[in-house]
């Protein structure tokens, strides 16, 4: 039976996972969990996930969630996937799960937290928290400068001195670009000093290309969508971060 992938292109680990899906030609199916209209609280999705969240993916009678252990399941499991996404080698493999472990606990908690409270609470009807937003881009601005420091410390295009994407790199760098749903200049704060990363989210799209564009639209169109509601102004769609990237994108 075909691979079946619940989630919504809203939802940064959803597109991670489509696009590996799209880059290693997996035959999938894309179910839609619309989170605007909360689906994600439906009986039906809670027998796929019972933790209410997305992605989710079902393979024949198998049902896992959580996006990370997804990449895992699919990057073993199915044939024809790149070896550079996640690598036979246990040393290897051992440290892209630390980069994953690492991601949750803390990238992952500031941006959530960050844009949840700055742009997405009144999509949902809830009201915004300016000092939850505040205490979500300290812990996202510190961990940028980790992933300079640390993860792409080491000579390599990619993370952990790599010449090719893992499943890290692209967990990580769909998890930035949900930055995006931002005003233009809050991006230019953020990222406009780390050249580093801005480099290597250049690399991770033209690794994964067209698939990382196309996914990526769906963030542009809900950009400008939030920020009308919140302003009754009109916004461009065009990628902050993809302004500040190198020319020769």
């Amino acid at each position: 039976m075909k691979l079946k992938v619940y989630g919504d292109r809203l939802s940064q680990p959803t597109r991670a996972v489509i696009i590996f899906c799209k880059v290693n030609g997996i035959d999938f199916e894309e179910i839609k969990i619309d989170l605007l209209k909360r689906q994600h609280l439906s009986p039906e999705f809670r027998e796929i996930n019972p933790m209410k969240q997305v992605p989710a993916i079902v393979d024949g009678k198998f049902k896992l969630f959580e996006s990370h252990a997804i990449l895992l399941y699919i990057a073993c499991a199915f044939p024809g996937v790149a070896h550079h996404w996640y690598p036979a080698d246990l040393f290897t493999r051992a440290r892209i799960n630390s980069v994953l472990d690492w991601h949750h606990s803390t990238l992952r908690r500031g941006t959530v937290t960050l844009i949840r409270n700055s742009v997405l609470a009144s999509a949902f009807g809830l009201p915004l928290n300016p000092q939850a937003a505040a205490e979500g881009e300290k812990i996202l601005t510190s961990s940028l400068s980790k992933i300079e420091s640390v993860w792409l410390g080491e000579n390599g295009k990619f993370l952990l001195g790599s010449s090719q994407p893992s499943i890290a790199d692209l967990s990580l760098v769909c998890e930035i670009m949900q930055l995006e749903l931002l005003e233009e200049k809050d991006v230019n704060r953020l990222l406009g000093p780390h050249k580093k990363i801005l480099q290597w989210i250049e690399d991770t799209r033209n690794a994964t290309r067209p698939h990382f564009d196309e996914l990526h639209k769906f963030i542009f169109k809900a950009k400008s969508r939030f920020h009308r509601q919140s302003s009754g102004q009109s916004y461009g769609t065009e990628s902050s971060i993809k302004a500040m990237l190198p020319s020769k994108m």
